[in-house]
């Protein structure tokens, strides 16, 4: 995009949530120049080339002079090292007091470190925030990782909650939303998504918890 040109997909029934990715891909392939995006208050995901404006955050950087090399052994297309988001995770293992396996976990499953995912459902960021759920539990920028994992932490903390600690409830939740956990009966909902999607967090999170634990 050239000339400070700006972007706003809304999220509503006439904008399928499909277009805000096949927006964000052709940014991607096209941009030359920096490109910040951000999503509104009202559900819009907001992009523009222009620099400086608030809330904004980088999405796509402008082509490097020379490619970088790929590290040897690397088979994720992962955003930078992930040890660049161990602080917000720290933050929100400690705030929401979840423990930081947990937060790992659901961050892998859901996005594999890329915190600039966008679901065909239209989920956002690092922790796949749907903009509903990221207003009830945060006013910040899904693209923005710390914002992004303070509200995903603080909607698993209510979650887990809500479920009384039953950690495969709660994930059943994190994935389908609570109130399809409670029609059905305070059990697993029989969706083919959320029945793999509990077992792949919880083995990850089994994975990542210390050999003591």
């Amino acid at each position: 995009m050239r000339g400070h040109a700006t972007i706003r997909t809304v999220q509503s029934a006439t904008v399928p949530s499909v277009v805000i990715g096949a927006v964000l891909f052709a940014c991607m392939q096209s941009a030359h120049a920096d490109i910040f995006g951000k999503v509104d208050k009202s559900g819009a995901v907001v992009l523009t080339d222009s620099p400086g404006k608030a809330g904004m955050s980088l999405i796509v950087a402008a082509p490097a002079a020379a490619p970088r090399t790929k590290q040897a052994g690397s088979t994720r297309s992962v955003p930078g090292d992930t040890a660049q988001f161990d602080g917000v995770i720290t933050e929100a293992s400690t705030t929401f007091h979840l423990q930081p396996e947990l937060l790992r976990a659901v961050i892998e499953v859901e996005s594999r470190y890329n915190p600039f995912a966008v679901s065909d459902k239209g989920a956002l960021g690092l922790m796949q925030l749907m903009p509903d759920t990221a207003r009830r539990f945060s006013d910040g920028d899904m693209f923005n990782p710390r914002d992004n994992v303070l509200a995903g932490a603080h909607y698993l903390r209510f979650l887990l909650d809500l479920f009384k600690d039953d950690m495969e409830l709660a994930l059943a939740a994190y994935n389908a939303g609570e109130n399809a956990v409670i029609r059905a009966g305070y059990r697993i909902p029989s969706f083919p998504e959320t029945r793999s999607y509990v077992p792949r967090v919880l083995e990850k999170y089994r994975l990542l918890l210390p050999a003591s634990s």
